[in-house]
């Protein structure tokens, strides 16, 4: 199937609604603030994964030094840049040209060296690019087809790479918590950020991936605590959750598996 063919996994709605955002990426205290906090969970997952995975070493300065990065949905940067310090050689893709623009004017005023465009997964798929690492962060609840989203990604993914993925679980406890709770309650994202029809299971995403020619290694949950105000790695994936997947067969048991990330 043709691109002109296929339906694009973008939604415009959800393009303009972050295009919005872009003047406050990163402002750690705005309407983008819950990002700015899950931020080291995120990495810390990232990271480990990597460190085993790549064999490198957790006490250089650029531990990834040599490997590329991809950066899919990277709004204005908050996870390639860290990326970019820890040494891989990042690529940011996002469909908003305002979130690029922020991007950029952040990576230049951060002394680094970040190849930001404007483009989608699909359209570096039939580039026939290729990289190390994918990341598809809090994106997945945002595609309009997830199917081939992931088809695209998987085409994205080196042999012998790994791809990380976030999103949201559609459970009762989710539209309780990230719907109701965060947009209309406590009011931490814009309302209409999210539509709970969106989320998606552990399960599924398993599925989906699998057909695209990938094996799900690690799934960790993710959960805020209130005492500390803060996130961390947990067993449990009734709401936010990670994973980890790679082309091949993945250790005996793994793909099964849900433990917490390191750090």
């Amino acid at each position: 199937m043709t691109r002109a063919q296929r339906r694009s996994s973008v939604d415009p709605e959800e393009i303009r609604r972050f295009s919005a955002l872009a003047a406050e990426w990163w402002d750690p205290n705005g309407r983008l603030a819950p990002l700015h906090r899950l931020n080291p969970v995120r990495l810390a997952f990232i990271r480990g994964e990597c460190v085993r995975h790549f064999g490198r070493s957790v006490t250089g300065l650029a531990p990834f030094a040599g490997l590329d990065l991809l950066d899919i949905g990277c709004g204005a940067g908050l996870l390639s840049e860290p990326a970019a310090r820890l040494g891989f050689a990042v690529t940011g893709a996002d469909a908003s040209e305002h979130n690029i623009a922020a991007a950029e004017q952040h990576a230049r005023a951060s002394g680094l060296s970040i190849d930001y465009r404007c483009s989608t997964a699909e359209v570096l798929a039939e580039e026939q690019r290729q990289f190390d690492v994918v990341l598809a962060m809090e994106i997945i609840e945002h595609i309009v087809d997830i199917d081939d989203f992931l088809t695209d990604c998987a085409k994205l993914l080196r042999p012998g790479g790994l791809m990380f993925l976030a999103t949201i679980n559609r459970t009762l406890k989710s539209l309780a918590l990230a719907k109701i709770g965060a947009e209309y309650i406590l009011s931490w994202i814009p309302r209409g950020t999210h539509d709970w029809n969106r989320f998606v299971p552990p399960a599924k995403l398993k599925r989906t991936l699998e057909s695209s020619g990938l094996a799900v290694t690690r799934i960790t949950g993710v959960g805020f605590d209130p005492l500390s105000w803060d996130w961390r790695a947990t067993s449990d994936t009734d709401v936010n959750y990670m994973v980890v997947a790679g082309h091949g067969v993945p250790p005996t048991g793994a793909a099964a598996g849900v433990a917490p990330a390191p750090g």
